[in-house]
């Protein structure tokens, strides 16, 4: 019997999955079900390698200090292979009801497929000092070690420091200063399976609850959604009640008038795409899609497969399409690429892979397919701005510069009073009402931004 034999699967399916994100940038999100898959797991073991792994990816900051503790040394200095093993230890030891002696004897066997024998034996002795002592022993060695209130903040909730501060500046904006910790709590706390009945296409399931705000949201009691989706050809879909309120803002800002031309100008991976493509459909309109990435655009023409609307996907750089189809649409979406900070609890390795000069990056180009959109936009149209991520700079920041230098031609649209006008509950919000910004701990969706312009006519 090999060594990879003697582990059980669930854990290899972690570990695995554990380490392509590392090597390679993987996302957790979509390789875990087909590893799951391959490997033939059971429901319950299929369950355990999925809190194993996205548990580790989300308390990976908290586990590396108690690493360094344990081990006496930084963790940059302990091989990745066996890094990995020991935060998959850490978390079963620390964080779930894993009996300690089968935490430990596992992790061993899973250092003795990467490792060498003497990694294997520095693993072990890492792995049961930390089992020496309880989680809140360990909880309040780690708060001794911070040097200050957001480092205390990052170590125990697991964030980048640089995050915990942005997301500070970024509740602080709306007087909310006081639900940091709550925010933070709910990046770290399993988001629920939400999905979407395309509207006019498709029906909630009996037994399904309907979403809070979006009236064409819902959740299911609980299992695997595949099959439903299955079934339903695409017409049923997974999506965050957040990003149907952002879509949704967009097509039901004010009444459809037929012969109307649409463009989802950033598509991929299509989820947005293929509820206005359902909009469009009840409405008389036409949709667009652009995707500059190949691959993505092949997920936006799957997506799009589930509506029948003609909708061809164009692959632009989004940043030139303003120029070549000017003044061409009525309404347009621009979901912009963004730092994803809204989105940690699904992505939760994305906290981990983002830095502020990211940010930078990022809002330079923001400005620049905001600029294509605005130019693409008939005078009177409605352009919604949407990011998956509540930083300033990357939300009020860039649509504030966006109204200056486009100033007597773009203005901003309530958009609060449209999202409140269309959902099925009073949402919480705070601000001016120009904006919506949507809270993971307030209304349990992800961090999505929304905001409403419009193009003076004449």
């Amino acid at each position: 019997m090999n060594d990879r034999s003697r582990v059980q699967p669930a854990r290899r399916v972690a570990l695995d999955v554990l380490t392509a994100v590392r090597e390679s940038d993987a996302y957790a999100n979509l390789l875990l079900p087909g590893r799951i898959a391959r490997a033939g797991l059971n429901a319950a073991d299929a369950a355990l390698a999925t809190e194993l792994t996205y548990g580790t990816l989300r308390m990976q900051g908290y586990y590396d200090r108690v690493i360094a503790r344990a081990a006496g040394r930084p963790v940059d200095r302990i091989d990745p292979p066996i890094l990995d093993v020991l935060r998959l230890g850490a978390h079963q030891l620390l964080s779930t009801r894993v009996a300690p002696h089968a935490a430990v004897n596992e992790s061993v066997g899973l250092a003795r497929m990467v490792g060498s024998r003497s990694a294997t034996g520095f693993a072990n002795g890492v792995l049961r000092e930390i089992g020496r002592h309880t989680p809140e022993e360990w909880r309040q060695r780690v708060v001794g070690d911070a040097r200050n209130e957001d480092d205390r903040l990052s170590a125990l909730t697991s964030h980048p420091t640089w995050i915990v501060r942005a997301l500070r500046r970024s509740l602080d904006a709306e007087g909310r200063g006081d639900e940091l910790e709550a925010l933070l709590e709910a990046d770290n706390t399993a988001p629920r399976v939400n999905l979407i009945a395309l509207p006019g296409l498709a029906e909630a399931p009996e037994g399904s609850r309907a979403d809070r705000f979006s009236p064409a949201g819902f959740t299911t009691g609980g299992g695997d959604p595949q099959g439903l989706v299955e079934d339903s050809d695409g017409r049923i879909r997974v999506q965050d009640e957040g990003s149907q309120l952002a879509a949704l803002a967009l097509t039901r800002a004010r009444p459809v008038e037929p012969g109307e031309r649409w463009l989802d100008l950033c598509a991929g991976p299509g989820g947005k795409a293929a509820l206005l493509a359902a909009e469009a459909l009840a409405g008389g309109a036409t949709l667009v899609a652009n995707e500059v990435v190949p691959a993505r655009a092949d997920l936006v023409r799957r997506a799009l497969a589930a509506v029948p609307l003609d909708v061809p996907v164009w692959e632009r750089d989004g940043i030139e399409v303003g120029e070549s189809e000017r003044e061409a649409f009525d309404r347009i979406l621009l979901d912009a690429p963004c730092t994803g900070l809204g989105a940690l609890r699904r992505r939760p390795e994305a906290r981990w892979r983002k830095s502020p000069r990211d940010v930078s990056e990022l809002t330079a180009l923001q400005a620049r397919l905001l600029d294509s959109a605005v130019a693409a936009l008939k005078p009177g149209g409605l352009l919604a701005y949407v990011t998956c991520s509540p930083h300033i700079a990357e939300t009020r920041a860039v649509v504030a510069a966006a109204i200056d230098r486009h100033a007597g031609v773009l203005e901003a649209v309530p958009t609060a009073a449209v999202v409140q006008g269309f959902a099925e509950e009073r949402l919480d919000l705070a601000g001016d009402g120009e904006q919506v910004q949507l809270w993971p701990h307030r209304h349990l969706t992800d961090a999505m931004f929304i905001a409403l312009l419009t193009k003076r006519a004449g």
